[in-house]
């Protein structure tokens, strides 16, 4: 029943998402996160910096702001759907369940460097499936290359999924040289930039590579996981294997520009999967980006399966967890 009002379009489904998600974004304000396990905060890249001095030391800002961006990143998930429409209809499920995903893990819904980057990230996405069908060059990879590179100037393991501009020109076209070397140019050209401004303000050029090998390389400090966080995750990595196995038993049934935006996500989510184990830098914050493909794997399975009472019970017992460990993280 829960699952099947939310699968709707109506205003009053928007209004439902709108009252959960600001619901669950009540967290960091009623309980903001004292952690400072984060390398980007003892080691901060340029542009996270930025947030950090408008933020200040106060949460109240912080958390503000971490809600504004999450709530435009929620918009872009939907749009991201309604302009290639992959999933063959449409649905606000993959911002609900966007906002399950990383509600998993409280401390993270605080202002951290994976929120903008996230961000940043969806919009790279959009921009890269903008190359499909696109006649002659697509420049549209370029502009992917700046967004990707940018983000990881908040985010420095963000630069890892420049790979999925060139696994994207892979699957959606026709393989390039100068779409890749564009690609390329396009990771290169923030770097540049940044490492110019250095020269001007009086730092060594050779400081910003310091600080972005110690971003990547120093092994942040170990997650504990709360027994109901580990019974979670297992639960959502369950769904998730089953909803990646329906797509792939459905995937010739789909229109061809499906096929490849899908063949895209599932890209997404093994990089950010493989980045989380290999990266010493990388911890739960991944989720951030590992949680979008996830968001639409999973949208698609509750809105395509013929199983319904399965889909009801997955679907609610998600909604259930995330309650819990909400509940459990402010008043605990």
């Amino acid at each position: 029943m829960l699952l099947r009002f939310f699968k709707g379009t109506g205003p009053g489904v928007i209004f439902l998402i709108a009252v959960t998600f600001t619901g669950v974004w009540l967290t960091p304000f009623l309980h903001p996160s004292t952690a400072n396990h984060y390398s980007s905060y003892e080691y901060q890249m340029p542009l996270y910096e930025v947030f950090t001095n408008v933020t200040g030391s106060g949460h109240i800002l912080a958390s503000s702001l971490s809600f504004a961006i999450t709530a435009f990143l929620l918009f872009l998930l939907v749009n991201f759907n309604t302009t290639v429409f992959f999933i063959n209809v449409r649905t606000f499920l993959p911002a609900l369940i966007f906002t399950f995903i990383v509600a998993v893990f409280p401390e993270y819904q605080m202002l951290n460097p994976a929120i903008p980057a996230a961000l940043i990230f969806m919009v790279a996405l959009k921009r890269i499936m903008a190359g499909y069908h696109t006649k002659g060059i697509a420049y549209s990879f370029f502009d992917a290359g700046i967004l990707i590179s940018t983000g990881s100037l908040i985010y420095v393991n963000l630069i890892w999924f420049g790979v999925i501009i060139i696994i994207g020109i892979v699957i959606l076209r026709t393989v390039n040289i100068s779409e890749i070397a564009l690609a390329l140019l396009g990771l290169i050209t923030p770097y540049l930039i940044t490492s110019g401004l250095y020269y001007v303000l009086g730092h060594a050029p050779a400081d910003l590579f310091s600080l972005i090998l110690n971003n990547l390389l120093i092994e942040q400090e170990a997650y504990v996981f709360p027994r109901l966080t580990i019974v979670t995750l297992i639960f959502e990595g369950i769904i998730v294997i089953m909803s990646i196995g329906y797509l792939i038993m459905l995937r010739t049934s789909k229109k061809i520009k499906s096929r490849k935006t899908f063949s895209l996500l599932i890209w997404v989510f093994i990089i950010s999967v493989a980045v989380y184990f290999l990266v010493p830098s990388a911890s739960v914050e991944m989720i951030w980006i590992s949680g979008i493909p996830v968001s639409y794997f999973l949208a698609h399975y509750f809105i395509i399966t013929r199983k319904k009472l399965v889909s009801e019970i997955f679907f609610s017992l998600l909604f259930v967890f995330v309650l819990l460990i909400q509940a459990l993280y402010v008043f605990l």
